[in-house]
């Protein structure tokens, strides 16, 4: 059937007016898209997010680094700088970990290359080594900071992410660990990136692949780290449909190479195929002999460990855990599975459980978004309480231990007589940093304590003999006046019980560092530095 010709002038100017609003649409489209260009050129995304936020955070976190100068662990400095510093000037100490194989190079590898690179520019002077590192760590935090906040506005709002991002920064745990060279930190890292690829409900950035890469990469340089992505994978694997492709495809194939690549490192360091989360865990979980230094009660974590890390986070905390949506249940059961497990070992530490930290700052934020009345108070007491606390243990509590490492670094480097120079520090093992912070090879030596890996009944380690009488001990060791060190190190508790031999082999003290107000143990208020002086020259203090 034909058209007759008014249908037929019906139809094309219904085409040219279907052709024109066309056009317009199109129009109108472009110009919302070069304005939407503009607008981005303009604000200069990075890290998927505003470039003054990027900034704002960096700026945070390079004063956060220079602003911890107090120690906290021997493994922020002997399980990576040193070991780093052994790989590139082939001088320092491997703790008994290493020769036991119950550590492996992959994170010392990060910041061996950093040496390596001040090496070849020749700018490897000790503060550099000393910071660089350090400041590194801070930038792979800021990058983990901004992953949380972008993750938190996909999952709620901008709002909701502000509080979130707002509770991050302020964890005065947080700004003491998270510039560290603790594995524990790196672990943190690595888990705030997984959990934003992670295909939680509402997210736009879940990535299997990433996600399971990230975790085996924690649990590559952190065994351990494991234990808060249990519930997670399974969880993971339970709402897949396609479990067994999930499995085959993604998690074994990234297993295998990051396993591999993992075993490769240690075998070039080592000189032998060496599985070391194997030892790793081996050690510390199945037979338990972490317990050799220190242990505390099953409830140590909910009852002290937890509360503490938490600080004056844990009301607000608590709150949010009965206000968030069911879709973060998986981040609380996360929490309390790590805190579980944990308790069942014998051997606990604050560090232990950072890395579920940032999954409470979700629920603490989550609080703070819905306060009304009180949101200006709240935020003022957490923000105070928070800095009052950075603050005093970043500059003041145990700042003693890296302020006498730079004391003996003058002695290298001041000293003209530095060649015949020699330390021997009489603290509890490992209380300072060692080589990494030094950078010379001065003969020094410590109290060694490495556990009874022999089955030994009645074992002590040498410090805890020296300990039981440490007059006696020194006489017997130092017999020849020709072995004597030209500097002691002690706390200031030992001084007194000691004081004969300081007297009768000529020490004179002649630098004091404070180092706590909380003196425990074999720990004192005070590190003297004593120095031997030829007879004649002596002028005691």
């Amino acid at each position: 059937m034909e058209r007759e010709p008014g249908d037929r002038r019906l139809f094309f100017r219904g085409l040219q007016s279907c052709s024109h609003e066309k056009m317009k649409l199109r129009k109108r489209k472009s110009a919302l898209y070069f304005s939407s260009q503009k607008s981005t050129g303009l604000r200069g995304d990075h890290l998927g997010e505003n470039i003054y936020l990027v900034l704002f955070t960096i700026a945070l976190r390079i004063c956060n680094c220079f602003l911890v100068q107090t120690s906290f662990v021997p493994d922020e400095y002997w399980q990576s700088l040193e070991v780093a510093h052994h790989m590139v000037f082939n001088y320092g100490y491997l703790t008994w970990e290493w020769t036991e194989r119950l550590r492996g190079y992959t994170y010392p590898l990060i910041f061996a290359s950093i040496y390596k690179i001040l090496y070849f520019l020749g700018k490897d002077s000790v503060q550099l080594l000393i910071w660089i590192p350090r400041l590194a760590q801070a930038v792979l935090s800021v990058v983990a900071d901004l992953r949380l906040y972008s993750l938190m506005k996909q999952l709620e709002n901008q709002q909701v992410a502000k509080w979130v991002f707002f509770c991050q920064l302020c964890s005065w745990f947080t700004w003491y660990c998270c510039t560290r060279t603790l594995t524990n930190t790196m672990e943190t890292v690595l888990t705030i990136l997984a959990l934003f690829y992670y295909p939680l409900e509402g997210s736009k950035s879940m990535n299997s692949i990433k996600y399971s890469s990230l975790v085996a990469l924690a649990f590559i340089i952190r065994p351990t780290a494991i234990i808060p992505w249990i519930p997670l994978l399974l969880r993971h694997i339970w709402q897949e449909q396609r479990k067994l492709d999930l499995i085959l495809h993604h998690f074994l194939p990234v297993g295998f190479v990051t396993l591999s690549w993992s075993l490769i490192i240690d075998r070039m360091f080592f000189g032998q195929w060496t599985l070391v989360q194997y030892n790793f865990l081996r050690f510390n979980v199945l037979q338990n002999l972490g317990t050799f230094y220190g242990s505390h009660p099953w409830h140590w974590y909910f009852s002290q460990g937890f509360p503490v890390v938490l600080g004056t986070h844990l009301p607000f905390f608590i709150h949010g855990c009965f206000l968030a949506p069911k879709r973060y249940r998986i981040l609380l059961v996360t929490v309390l599975w790590t805190l579980l497990v944990y308790s069942m070992l014998g051997h606990k530490e604050f560090r232990f459980i950072y890395s579920v930290l940032p999954f409470c700052m979700v629920f603490c934020g989550y609080s703070l978004n819905h306060l009304k009345t009180w949101k200006k108070p709240a935020l003022s007491f957490l923000f105070l309480s928070n800095m009052l606390l950075a603050l005093y243990t970043g500059l003041v509590h145990q700042r003693g231990t890296l302020d006498v490492m730079t004391h003996i670094q003058e002695l290298c480097y001041k000293n003209p007589n530095k060649s015949a120079a020699s330390v021997f520090v009489m603290m509890p093992c490992h209380s300072t940093p060692f080589y990494s912070h030094v950078h010379y090879p001065l003969p020094m030596r410590f109290l060694e304590c490495p556990p009874n890996l022999t089955g030994k009944s009645q074992y002590l380690d040498e410090a805890d003999i020296f300990y039981l009488n440490p007059l006696n001990w020194l006489y017997k060791e130092f017999h020849n006046n020709s072995t004597l060190p030209t500097h002691l190190i002690i706390f200031s508790i030992l001084e007194e019980e000691i004081s004969a031999f300081l007297i009768s082999r000529n020490y004179e003290r002649t630098a004091v560092f404070f180092h706590t107000h909380l003196p425990e143990g074999r720990t004192g208020s005070h590190i003297y530095v004593y120095e031997r002086k030829l007879k004649g020259k002596l002028n005691r203090r």
